[in-house]
């Protein structure tokens, strides 16, 4: 029983130092301003990260998937499908024909990334900067200025709160449901189907997965395209909760996320952490904006001081898991 124990510990040692953090940041935050004891304070951390949330899902299966993956075309696709979709309800579409057409837009940038890098043999890095560059760009290109929203879904969306039971007046919004929707999607498709056990295969050794029959270049374009299904959604919510769309929104996000992604434990080379870890990397995030903003004195820079002090730490930490894997 002891080994296991030890065994567990070991093998998810950066998911359970990673849960330990943000309990403490929290816990912290909670003394300094007990404000943030609130229920609502915790929820809220859902409400205002919840496209931080599910572009990081989508990282993390593609850092997972090893060989330098990275999707630097985040924040672009976010801008680009907040943009398109305002300009399109601006113009008299139904919402029920611009969702499915943004999601098509996100999946078929990422899958025609994926393709790039699988086909072309182009570092993810320039395939995905590419990408948002080009992402970025078309944003502006539909419009040089912030474009609102006054569609009726959407302000129903945006505005209709949803009261969290045995919680007095304590309520999150129909758009905060997606990334807790897309975790499970994520967390079934990690460990529950070929698609995760090939995803960690190659994240281990794409060499050894090609040789075991193991349909690799079909799984890095899927996983691409299900990275730009999760931008594509965040920019759906971006576009609800703002009701609006512009090429600035997300700025810097893809940073964000890579950082939310490694604090939560997976590895940058690829078949180590899951997407559990993800979550509380975005918690983390946004507990040190919170407490930035009971504060109010600090500056916002703060928060990206803090989130790279825990990102190096959180790379360390692997590099020191990964010693002693070796080493055992």
């Amino acid at each position: 029983m002891v080994q296991r124990i030890k065994s567990f510990t070991f093998r998810n040692g950066s998911l359970l130092l990673t849960i330990g953090v943000f309990f403490l940041v929290y816990f912290i935050g909670g003394q300094l301003y007990p404000a943030m004891q609130k229920p609502q304070v915790f929820f809220n951390l859902f409400i205002n990260d919840s496209s931080l949330l599910l572009v990081s899902i989508g990282m993390t299966m593609v850092i997972l998937s090893g060989g330098g993956g990275i999707d630097l075309s985040v924040g672009g696709v976010i801008a680009l499908v907040s943009t398109a979709s305002a300009a399109l309800l601006r113009s008299g579409v139904s919402p029920y024909i611009v969702l499915p057409l943004m999601i098509l837009l996100g999946v078929a940038l990422g899958g025609l990334m994926g393709w790039i890098i699988q086909v072309l043999k182009v570092q993810p890095f320039i395939a995905t900067l590419m990408g948002l560059f080009f992402a970025r760009g078309m944003a502006y290109i539909i419009s040089l200025t912030s474009v609102t929203i006054t569609n009726d879904l959407y302000k129903t969306f945006a505005l209709t709160p949803i009261y969290i039971p045995f919680f007095r007046n304590t309520y999150i919004y129909p758009t905060t449901l997606v990334g807790p929707i897309m975790l499970l999607v994520a967390i079934y498709l990690s460990f529950f189907t070929r698609f995760g056990r090939t995803i960690y295969a190659m994240g281990n050794n794409e060499q050894s997965a090609l040789l075991m029959g193991l349909p690799v270049a079909r799984t890095k374009i899927l996983v691409y395209a299900f990275s730009g299904l999760c931008s594509a959604l965040a920019g759906i919510v971006f576009s609800m909760s703002l009701l609006a769309g512009y090429g600035q929104f997300a700025n810097g996000m893809e940073l964000d996320s890579i950082a939310s992604v490694v604090i939560g434990g997976t590895s940058l080379v690829g078949g180590i952490g899951n997407v559990t870890g993800t979550l509380f990397g975005v918690l983390i995030h946004g507990a040190i904006v919170s407490i930035l903003q009971f504060n109010g004195t600090l500056s916002s820079w703060w928060t990206r001081i803090g989130v790279g002090v825990l990102t190096l730490i959180a790379i360390g930490i692997q590099s020191i898991f990964t010693i002693r894997a070796k080493h055992s």
